[in-house]
């Protein structure tokens, strides 16, 4: 078990893409979480172990970096291994590969805890999981952080915070049934499909640009950080707010806040960095000079995941 097990096979659809005409950053969650289960396994507690006990591995942070796209019908598996125990919880990577080529395409670190389904309350974790240090692996240097930082995440923000910081409105909604697992619980998939959906709005608001009306200019998300902070469920009032954190040559980096509505308090904050992207010659193309002119005046001092 020190090498990376097999934990998930599939293939792009079509419906996993969006405009971009690449699979949407999502789905890509999607995928680890489900190799959360099939990893487990591997170490001796599957599913109907896990349903005895009442318990589920769920992510507290997710580290992701997008290495080459995947467009409609791409063949890929998922690899996975256990890089450290700590209380409560591992931290697990993962690999999306190129089932071709064998190269990996994206990278997931994830800090999760082992949990009480129906409450989302931390338990002990079984021993078959604490994984000796032989069956433990390492991440390679393609997994590791290379825009962003994994230091300690800031103290929980607050939405009046954000509000008075100048902080975007990008998205608001309310939790539906299918965006929420059995028991009623927000997927990690949907907190990163809120982030996604909000980036036209953000675009729009930042620089006047209507996603819709640029066929042939796009971005790319190459790195993300997620910090889960609360448990939403079906039902509850959720809003997003963002903001510049950085802007580089081609690169510019935008946090995002998600509040609960009704209390304000935060369920999650969020880092990305993200590039213009040409959709003809699928490439990364700089920031034009009038455009980073006004994304640097709209920078925020203090931001962060």
């Amino acid at each position: 078990m020190s090498a990376m097990i097999e934990v998930a096979r599939s293939s792009v659809q079509t419906w996993e893409c969006d405009q971009m005409g690449h699979m949407n950053v999502q789905f890509y969650l999607d995928k680890a979480d489900q190799g959360l289960t099939a990893l487990a396994l591997a170490f001796g507690v599957g599913p109907s172990a896990a349903r005895e006990m009442g318990a589920s591995l769920c992510a507290r942070e997710h580290h992701v970096r997008f290495l080459r796209e995947q467009r409609p019908g791409a063949p890929f598996y998922l690899r996975a291994g256990i890089v450290d125990v700590g209380e409560g919880g591992l931290t697990i990577y993962q690999e999306m590969v190129e089932t071709v080529s064998d190269t990996p395409a994206a990278t997931f670190r994830i800090d999760a805890a082992w949990v009480d389904i129906a409450s989302r309350a931390p338990k002990p974790l079984p021993a078959a999981l604490r994984a000796p240090a032989a069956e433990r692996i390492e991440v390679p240097a393609h997994g590791r952080p290379r825009g962003l930082e994994l230091s300690p995440p800031r103290p929980a923000p607050e939405l009046a915070a954000a509000d008075q910081s100048g902080m975007l409105r990008t998205w608001q909604g309310v939790i539906s049934r299918d965006q929420c697992d059995a028991a009623g619980f927000l997927t990690a998939r949907h907190f990163m499909g809120i982030v996604s959906d909000s980036i036209p709005n953000l675009l729009a608001m930042t620089d006047g640009r209507d996603r819709s009306k640029t066929p042939n200019v796009g971005g790319a998300a190459l790195e993300y950080r997620f910090v889960y902070r609360g448990h939403p469920r079906v039902g509850d009032a959720l809003t997003l707010r963002s903001g510049l954190k950085q802007v580089g040559s081609k690169a510019y980096t935008w946090c995002h806040w998600l509040f609960d509505l009704e209390t304000g308090a935060a369920v999650a904050t969020a880092e990305a960095v993200a590039i213009a992207l040409d959709l003809e010659a699928r490439r990364a193309i700089p920031i034009p000079e009038e455009m980073r002119a006004n994304l640097e005046a709209r920078v925020i001092p203090g931001l962060g995941v």
